[in-house]
């Protein structure tokens, strides 16, 4: 008797088989298993595919992210505009816009892309990133700031001997 659960149980105590008046019976339950697993199913269904959504939407903007970083480093590095896009689309895809806008010695990459999947054509979610960062070379930001010393510009020897005057060695 332990281990039933008291509706299952007759009037008799043990479980409805005993044939008395109230019990059920032997059978009189099948499908109540089926019905509920029929009910429970589009739920979880659903559940499923808003997870796989989720999943979908992550990957998108990680993917939306690393395309705009790529870009704003292609740019600080002075590559043309075009070069930059072309990064862009190859690492975000081909459905993705990329937006360029220069700000006095920053540039900015602003890329944007819809998430793909069945759930994310039916539902208009747009995902964007931005990515920020300086220009690195003199020529892509117009003034005269030096690069990296060459090796002509650099005095031989270690540190500790060289003269803090002139640069030369000791």
């Amino acid at each position: 008797m332990t281990g039933l659960l008291p509706w299952r149980l007759g009037r008799c105590g043990n479980s409805c088989s005993c044939g008395q008046r109230g019990c059920p019976g032997p059978g009189k339950a099948r499908g109540a298993v089926t019905a509920e697993f029929a009910v429970a199913l589009p739920a979880v269904l659903l559940l499923l595919a808003l997870l796989l959504a989720g999943a979908a939407a992550g990957a998108t903007q990680l993917r939306l992210e690393e395309a705009a970083l790529a870009g704003a480093r292609a740019l600080a590095r002075g590559e043309s505009p075009a070069a930059a896009e072309a990064i862009v689309s190859r690492l975000a895809g081909a459905s993705a816009t990329a937006a360029i806008a220069a700000e006095g010695e920053w540039v900015n990459v602003t890329v944007a892309d819809k998430v793909a999947g069945t759930l994310g054509s039916a539902v208009p979610w747009t995902l964007t990133a931005r990515a920020s960062t300086r220009i690195e070379t003199a020529g892509a930001r117009g003034s005269a700031i030096p690069g990296p010393p060459t090796h002509d510009q650099i005095p031989a020897g270690p540190p500790w001997q060289r003269n803090r005057s002139s640069g030369t060695v000791a």
